[in-house]
């Protein structure tokens, strides 16, 4: 019998490891070259605008809804310290969803106040803008760790049970899980496919500088803060109160939870004179056949 060679693993770095290793970074796409987000028509639009729907969003459970385009979507805390899963949809075409990965690309690991929240292929146009975000202080701490993420996925019953987990039906996926069918009539099992990774709203997260592992912090949010999205097409959401409350422990148990507050408001007559949604991306899908 052929026994396979064990790798040989070099002991010490090779003599041009520094030269390599000195090597310029590059950052993929300069945010500069994407169209600015028009900042004074929202400012505008937040000064004017009026509420017309609201809701509360159970601890450790989900809640799907619309938001029109031209309208505002607030999430907010409202008893206590307390992150969110959110899933966007084209409302009129689940095919085009929310794109974390190429948002994260656009970006970065964190979103704020004027950056975007980009659909899937082949559309890739922004779904919502972050308008106002009472956090944006917070910036990056000591730990490299910043304020709502698009770096995390969701926690989901199969990862729970690889880690060793007990089957556990409250986790972020299932809760969207239940509120994209409860919204829209589909099955469980057909409504699973359009769940997809999330904007992490309030999660304090980063990378571990040893290893550059994912990690999560106690959220700084507290109640009265909030984060404001302008839809930019219509919207069907849906949004999961994570069981794992702050994020400020690895334990589901022994985690508080509260309710998030969502508020959609529409725009004051006048208001987006001259703004239009945005169209997809302007690439004809030939792929070079």
């Amino acid at each position: 019998m052929t026994q396979t060679a064990e790798p040989r693993m070099p002991k010490e770095p090779p003599r041009y490891a520094a030269e390599r290793r000195a090597a310029a970074p590059v950052v993929c796409y300069p945010p500069e070259s994407l169209p600015a987000p028009p900042m004074p028509l929202y400012d505008r639009l937040r000064a004017g605008m009026t509420g017309v729907a609201q809701l509360e969003i159970p601890a450790r459970d989900a809640r799907a809804f619309r938001v029109p385009a031209g309208h505002v979507l607030r999430i907010s805390c409202i008893e206590g310290p307390q992150v969110g899963d959110l899933n966007l949809w084209n409302a009129h075409d689940l095919s085009e969803r929310f794109y974390s990965g190429k948002t994260r690309a656009l970006h970065g690991t964190h979103v704020g106040t004027g950056d975007r929240l980009w659909s899937s292929f082949p559309h890739l146009r922004p779904m919502a803008t972050v308008i106002a975000d009472s956090l944006g202080w917070y910036g990056f701490d000591a730990d490299g760790a910043g304020v709502h993420d698009v770096i995390g996925t969701r926690c989901d019953p199969y990862t729970n049970g690889r880690l060793g987990g007990a089957p556990f039906h409250r986790c972020c996926h299932s809760n969207l899980i239940r509120a994209l069918a409860a919204e829209t009539g589909l099955s469980p099992a057909a409504a699973e496919p359009h769940i997809h990774d999330v904007l992490n709203v309030f999660m304090c997260t980063g990378f571990t500088r040893d290893t550059h592992r994912y990690f999560t912090k106690a959220s700084p949010v507290r109640p009265g803060d909030h984060l404001d999205l302008f839809a930019e097409i219509d919207l069907l959401c849906a949004l999961s109160a994570c069981p794992w409350g702050d994020c400020s422990g690895n334990s589901t148990d022994q985690a508080r939870c509260h309710p998030l507050g969502v508020e959609i408001f529409a725009p004051a007559p006048g208001a987006l004179d001259g703004w239009t949604p945005p169209t997809p991306a302007p690439y004809d899908r030939s792929h070079g056949l």
